[in-house]
């Protein structure tokens, strides 16, 4: 989509009609998907965008089907994203470290004319090739088709014709600019004090990377040229061609002062990095300038001629299609390996009830430790009358895992991202927030249950009736009867609000009186979910039962021998 600021994006149809709440920090490590970006981004800043178009949500339905479309394009055409990521790429390239980079001042010498002239260069082949490849693809995502819309539309007007000769008729003459020759002065101390621009050269110099060379002419005293006047030779003899120019310079001198009197190196004081030499560029702009003035003058008349076009537009695409690429490359990869992913259903606002039904999900952190036909998928819906689920069973039976995994599949399905299931359809939550036991290091002050206590009134008050709440072990902290009683009154205000909301807990209790919980006025329900166990093993499946309480212990204790008989008929 091409925006009214003239960028195009692929994230949002409409980005400035858009409104996102970002999430807590806290939620994207309690879903585990810090663990899971860090795979699959490519370098540290990628975990940062990823992270930043997760955290940022929209319940607006148009943008997660519009992101759910334009990933599917790009997770079915490897082709498309591959050559688009390597000509963006060096679109960003340039674009760091060209035009955008300019020092102050004057910004219509040479170097910045020069470094304009680039940028259109690199506008006029992005766009050729951006254009080539959408064009024949069969393309189905309205932001895909968008995109290449745009594309085409610049590509054929006809002043988008007159930049690419006036650019490619331009860098033919500005290309016959191959070196300039600057001349520095030096004090008693070998301190660079001045410099200045001698020519603007047709040819380049000679490289002989022979350090020696500059060293022994400079060294003995009857070999120093009398004259500061150049003489003509081209031999150039960098003192560090992976460093800048002065910095070279600066080192060479210091060699040769070292290798007369070892004793200079104890007191030589070399001109720092931040006096201002890094700038020769700008200090040598107004010179060059005037030397090549005839081109800067064409230069000034070419670039005049198309102030509103930049580069930027498209490179901002960069992120964008970074976060859709990670993750298409992470999914296609999965899917070889056996594991399941599909495209969410976006359920139109006023028919969702923000509602959700998730048939055979997974945890995306099992992926990691397990094979697929190793790991038991679940189903679960949310709808008008379920809202809140109160999730019970044993110890290591997959109730964090299922907890965890309800949040991914919404910040994976709100960003487009195809999810860990056979089949996901749901309404966007506002919010997805979770209530996770908390580090010791944050309940000195107020102890286990206040800052528990605290917590939950915070993440309380930003909810509504289309947030998700995951919480896991709430109010666990304190004994069995502080915790329960915290608890009902906790479920039943969170049955007013009527937002959708997972409770793990070991307080078997709260689920059995979930009848006493539900009040008649309201039309939201709680409903106990259950971890359920077959001969007293964990099978991690859940599903909609009474808590198993003491049938469960029960069964544990005849397991491993601690029941009355078993322990009376022990003979000491």
């Amino acid at each position: 989509m091409l925006t009214e600021s003239g960028s195009f994006s692929i994230l949002f149809p409409r980005p400035e009609e858009v409104r996102c709440r970002e999430l807590p920090e806290t939620v994207w490590h309690d879903l585990g998907l810090d663990v899971i970006v860090e795979k699959l981004a490519h370098q540290p800043q990628e975990v940062q965008l990823i992270r930043r178009v997760m955290t940022h949500l929209t319940d607006d339905p148009a943008v997660s089907a519009w992101r759910c479309d334009v990933f599917a394009d790009i997770l079915n055409h490897p082709e498309i994203r591959e050559r688009m990521m390597k000509l963006l790429e060096q679109v960003k390239t340039f674009y760091d470290y060209g035009i955008v980079n300019r020092g102050t001042g004057d910004e219509s010498g040479l170097w910045d004319l020069m470094h304009r002239l680039e940028e259109y260069r690199s506008y006029v082949i992005t766009i050729e090739a951006l254009h080539e490849c959408l064009a024949d693809q069969d393309l189905v995502s309205e932001g895909l088709r968008n995109l290449y819309g745009s594309i085409d539309r610049i590509y054929r007007e006809n002043g988008f014709a007159a930049l690419k000769k006036d650019v490619e008729e331009m860098h033919s003459s500005a290309s016959e600019l191959k070196s300039v020759t600057v001349g520095i002065n030096l004090n008693d101390r070998f301190e660079a004090v001045s410099l200045g621009l001698i020519s603007v050269n047709r040819k380049p110099f000679t490289q002989s990377g022979i350090l020696k060379n500059f060293i022994r002419s400079v060294s003995p005293k009857d070999q120093l040229q009398p004259e500061a006047d150049w003489d003509g030779r081209t031999s150039f003899y960098p003192a560090n061609p992976q460093a800048g120019f002065l910095a070279g310079a600066g080192r060479a001198v210091e060699t040769a002062a070292v290798l007369r009197n070892p004793v200079a190196a104890m007191t030589l004081a070399r001109v720092p990095d931040a006096d201002g030499t890094a700038g020769v560029t700008r200090q040598m702009d107004s010179a060059a300038s005037m030397l090549a003035s005839r081109i800067v003058r064409r230069l000034k008349d070419l670039l005049g001629k198309y102030l509103n076009i930049s580069v930027k537009a498209i490179a901002d695409l960069i992120p964008e299609l970074v976060y859709y690429t990670r993750w298409a490359e992470y999914i296609e990869k999965r899917r070889a390996e056996g594991w399941i992913f599909c495209k969410p259903e976006v359920l139109p606002a006023e028919a969702g009830g923000a509602g959700m039904q998730a048939e055979g999900f997974y945890n995306l952190k099992l992926i990691s430790a397990l094979r697929p036909g190793q790991v038991t998928p679940n189903t679960l819906g949310f709808d008008r009358e379920k809202r809140i689920y109160i999730l019970t069973g044993a110890n290591r039976g997959g109730k964090t895992t299922i907890t965890q995994a309800a949040g991914q599949l919404f910040l994976l399905a709100q960003g487009g991202i195809f999810v860990p299931a056979e089949r996901f359809s749901f309404s966007p939550a506002d919010l997805v927030l979770t209530h996770f036991p908390a580090d010791e290091d944050q309940t000195m002050d107020l102890g286990r249950l206040g800052e528990e206590c605290r917590r939950f009134r915070e993440i309380y008050g930003l909810c509504s009736g289309h947030s998700l709440l995951l919480l896991n072990e709430t109010f666990s902290t304190t004994s069995f009867e502080e915790g329960y009683f915290i608890a009902v009154d906790a479920v039943k205000a969170m049955l007013e609000r009527g937002c959708r909301v997972i409770y793990n807990t070991h307080m078997h209790k709260l689920a059995a009186d979930l009848d006493s919980i539900n009040s008649p006025r309201c039309p939201s329900r709680a409903v106990s979910l259950v971890a359920e166990t077959v001969e007293g093993q964990n099978s991690f499946r859940v599903r909609i039962a009474p808590p198993e309480g003491k049938s469960f212990a029960r069964s544990i204790a005849e397991k491993y021998g601690v029941t009355y008989e078993s322990l009376t008929a022990l003979q000491p």
